[in-house]
């Protein structure tokens, strides 16, 4: 099977008013190996020069630790990966469900629960049920599986407005719901706090959105991606599956993951500080630009099958 060729690079750009000492900085850039996704190369620069680790964290994520010597009153970290994606069309999720969980409610097998683990678990408070109350009126709809997952995936597209927000952090779903809007990452918390008020165990993913249009385009960078935010919901014999509430749809397709975890603040892209003046920080810049087919080949070589 032939697979798309994708380049992305990430440029971070923190300012200061003076020299700043800058402590361990802790990043997760590098994306997830799966049999849809291939890493072909996967580098980090920084400015000034950083000292760099890897390791795993307790979700198999791949982690970088830099340590920097030198002051600077700028920093910036440029991510660049390229990879073959292999994207499928939507999974006919309501043919791969077992039988026994083709309708709400259902019990996961004993052997899975421990090992879904805290995914099952709310992790946010609702004193008033709202996020209850806003999940069972899509089961009120009809209780299929797979048919009620889409329902909930393209309502919240249709309800919510989406506005781009640069603060750090995620709203609560409880905030969601309240406001009427809100970024990707408010969205797939929002589903996947919905998901587990229904039975069903939901995870966080990270990574970057693409736009598969741009293939071999005459100008396939301006615009090409941005950071972006879903969810996996765990249905027996599909396994875990893909929901993108931002844009209503099912399925990898698109998408280029970074971080599965359980709660959104486990998946920072980059967390670190500074010694400094308390006033000293300006701000923040981040750039993604995404080459897509040949123009993300080395040389403008072919990519691999």
């Amino acid at each position: 099977m032939s697979g798309l060729r994708v380049a992305i690079t990430h440029t971070t750009t923190y300012r200061y008013t003076v020299p700043v000492q800058f402590g361990e900085h802790r990043l997760m850039t590098r994306p997830r190996d799966s049999h849809d996704l291939r890493l072909v190369e996967a580098t980090l620069a920084f400015s000034p020069p950083a000292v760099l680790r890897w390791k795993h964290d307790v979700f198999g994520n791949s982690v970088a630790v830099a340590s920097f010597t030198d002051m600077a009153n700028t920093l910036q970290i440029t991510s660049r990966v390229t990879l073959d994606h292999f994207p499928a069309q939507a999974p006919d999720i309501a043919a791969m469900i077992e039988p026994y969980a083709a309708r709400l409610p259902f019990a996961y097998p004993a052997e899975e629960v421990a090992d879904l683990g805290r995914t099952l678990e709310r992790q946010f408070p609702d004193p008033d049920r709202a996020v209850d109350g806003f999940a069972r009126a899509f089961l009120d709809q009809g209780n299929g599986t797979a048919d009620l997952l889409m329902r909930l995936t393209g309502g919240i597209k249709q309800r919510f407005r989406y506005a781009a927000r640069e603060a750090e952090g995620t709203h609560s779903p409880v905030e969601t719901l309240a406001s009427g809007e809100g970024t990707c990452r408010d969205f797939a918390l929002l589903m996947i706090e919905a998901a587990r008020a229904l039975g069903l165990a939901a995870r966080f993913v990270s990574g970057y959105l693409y736009d598969a249009a741009l293939a071999d385009s005459a100008d396939p960078v301006v615009g090409g991606g941005a950071t972006h935010a879903w969810c996996d919901i765990y249905l027996p014999g599909a396994g875990w599956v893909e929901f993108d509430p931002t844009n209503g749809l099912v399925g990898g397709r698109n998408l280029v993951r970074i971080a599965t975890v359980r709660d959104p603040a486990q998946a920072v892209p980059i967390a670190g500080g500074f010694t400094g003046p308390q006033n000293a920080f300006i701000g923040m810049q981040v750039n993604v630009d995404v080459a897509v087919g040949r123009a993300a080949a080395p040389n403008g070589l072919q990519p691999a099958g």
